[in-house]
């Protein structure tokens, strides 16, 4: 169980869970120099791993991308602290864990502001001995029974009402156990079950595959592993709707 507290600081604040860490984070935490290593694995920028009290981490700091970048690459506007992007994937996390899904174990999110911006970190626990869909895939890892089991976690994760903002072939993972795992939930928020959001995450899903090249690599992919995938997810939501409907 986590237990979220909120530690003020004079820049800002950090919410981190009390249950792991005991007291409050330090700084060293959150800073890059003290990464143990580099880990250039999803996020803009890519990402760090971090040794804590909590065990390791990874240390995602959040970055602007597109046009919004060559203006300030990580500031963004200070709408009150329980808005800022770390507060938000912190708290969702919290949620989707008590719901059971396989996501990172929020540990700590900072935010420092200034004025009318703020800057912001993530650190979420390390899944270790995970290897991305991108990567399998590359490897010729991936079958039916693999794209029945990512089918599956989403079909979880959109029954639990939750949109993921950047569902791709880098942001599931897939651990020595064959647990399949979702991560980076940047502007990821909860929303009321519809067909065309969930839709939109399973279309962004089959662009990322196309753009690493699955198909090149197996003219009949989508039979092999796409469509697998597709008829686990309707199965699993069914499911999830049926279970719903009897409470």
């Amino acid at each position: 169980m986590i237990d979220a507290q909120v530690q003020p600081m004079p820049d800002g604040a950090v919410l981190y869970d009390a249950a792991a860490f005991g007291a409050a984070p330090q700084a060293a935490c959150f800073e890059p120099a003290a990464a143990a290593a580099a880990w250039p694995r999803g996020g803009r920028g890519g990402v760090a791993l971090v040794d804590t009290p909590a065990g390791r981490g990874v240390l995602r700091h959040y970055r602007r991308g597109g046009l919004a970048a060559r203006f300030s690459a990580d500031r963004y506007l200070w709408l009150g602290l329980e808005r800022t992007r770390a507060f938000r994937e912190f708290r969702l996390l919290m949620h989707l864990r008590a719901a059971g899904l396989a996501v990172p174990a929020p540990l700590a999110a900072r935010v420092q502001r200034e004025g009318l911006r703020y800057r912001a970190d993530l650190v979420t626990g390390l899944i270790a001995d995970a290897r991305t869909l991108a990567e399998t895939i590359h490897d010729g890892r991936a079958d039916g029974d693999l794209a029945a089991r990512i089918g599956q976690a989403i079909a979880r994760l959109h029954g639990a009402g939750c949109w993921h903002a950047d569902l791709n072939a880098h942001n599931v993972l897939i651990d020595a156990t064959g647990t399949v795992w979702l991560i980076d939930f940047d502007r990821g928020r909860l929303r009321a079950p519809a067909l065309g959001w969930q839709q939109q995450n399973l279309a962004r899903l089959h662009r990322s595959l196309e753009k690493i090249g699955a198909r090149r690599q197996s003219a009949a992919f989508d039979a092999r592993f796409w469509h697998p995938l597709l008829a686990a997810y309707h199965a699993g939501l069914a499911g999830a709707a049926t279970t719903r409907g009897l409470r």
